[in-house]
């Protein structure tokens, strides 16, 4: 990855930012890069490997947009882990709006890298938390 790219990746919370979304999110190679924290707000970007997840969990005070950007998958949503009552397939141009206290996950169904971006009202991770892998992010938790 170019020098320039790097600097592009750096969280910029807090500072007003213009940046290229789109690109930014497919370029990513990391399980969860922070890309912009702030006070109230926070937006990561995701590449979810092929047969991988993000994995289920439940926010209990925030609510999260999720947005696929490329890739294809699958999501599940609803009040009780164990038996979701939201079961969707995803693709390119898909959101997905979970509000705080409902279980989620998404499968990457796909034969490539699911690409997303997720916002987080109000943030969830450290300010310039880069997980290379679902692992090192469930180290993290």
């Amino acid at each position: 990855m170019a020098e320039c790219t790097r600097c592009e990746f750096r969280d910029r919370g807090g500072e007003p930012a213009v940046i290229n979304l789109e690109r930014l999110t497919r370029l990513n190679r990391n399980f969860r890069t922070a890309i912009w924290t702030g006070e109230h707000m926070q937006m990561t970007l995701m590449s979810v490997p092929t047969g991988g997840e993000i994995g289920f969990e439940m926010h209990r005070d925030l609510d999260q947009l999720l947005k696929i950007e490329s890739g294809f998958g699958t999501v599940s949503m609803g009040k009780c882990r164990n038996d979701p009552e939201i079961a969707e397939r995803v693709s390119p141009g898909y959101a997905v709006f979970v509000p705080a206290g409902t279980w989620h996950n998404i499968v990457n169904t796909g034969r490539t890298p699911l690409k997303l971006y997720s916002v987080y009202a109000p943030p969830q991770h450290p300010k310039g938390t880069v997980h290379r892998t679902k692992a090192d992010s469930d180290r993290d938790e």
